[in-house]
């Protein structure tokens, strides 16, 4: 059997910055991870909370929304009314009848995203403030950055026990 290399491994993701070449790395691996842990995850097991934790549907919707959030305060912006209202529904099956599929595609695009941020970001204001939330926290883009990295990669790891208990009826 084969390892696959993980994406720190295969170099330089092309156009992002030396210094956000960790964070990309992340979102990629991340990205990768989600969709290989998900398929064929049966839509019936998506909000089963195993001991009480967070469901495999709240992961999904959270590492989309953080990178969402995190990344817009980036570029020092606030959030709009549907970032809230996303937030707001985070755990929460609200739709008619929310897919795996369709929150996945949400991950995939907001990493995409994401990922033609850190293309367009200039190092050299890496370090320039950045004011998190109504409450004004003090942050600075590279630090914002970076938090969305290890913020996805540890929901991630969360997200990756949920689906094999839930999988393996460890409930």
């Amino acid at each position: 059997m084969t390892q696959k290399t993980e994406v720190w491994q295969r170099g330089p993701v092309p156009d992002v910055a030396p210094l956000l070449q960790p964070v990309a790395h992340a979102l990629l691996q991340a990205k990768e991870e989600v969709n290989e842990y998900l398929d064929q995850f049966s839509d019936d097991l998506l909000w089963i909370r195993p001991a009480g934790m967070a469901s495999a549907g709240f992961h999904l919707q959270h590492l989309s929304g953080v990178l969402d959030r995190v990344f817009t305060y980036a570029r020092a912006e606030g959030l709009s009314e549907l970032q809230f209202q996303q937030l707001s529904q985070e755990g929460k099956d609200i739709e008619e009848k929310c897919l795996v599929s369709d929150l996945v595609e949400r991950f995939n695009l907001q990493v995409d995203q994401a990922l033609k941020q850190l293309k367009e970001t200039n190092e050299a204001n890496l370090t320039d403030y950045r004011w998190i939330g109504r409450a004004g926290l003090p942050s600075t883009v590279i630090g914002l950055l970076f938090h969305a990295a290890e913020h996805t990669m540890r929901h991630l790891g969360q997200l990756m026990v949920t689906v094999a208990v839930v999988k393996n009826n460890g409930i």
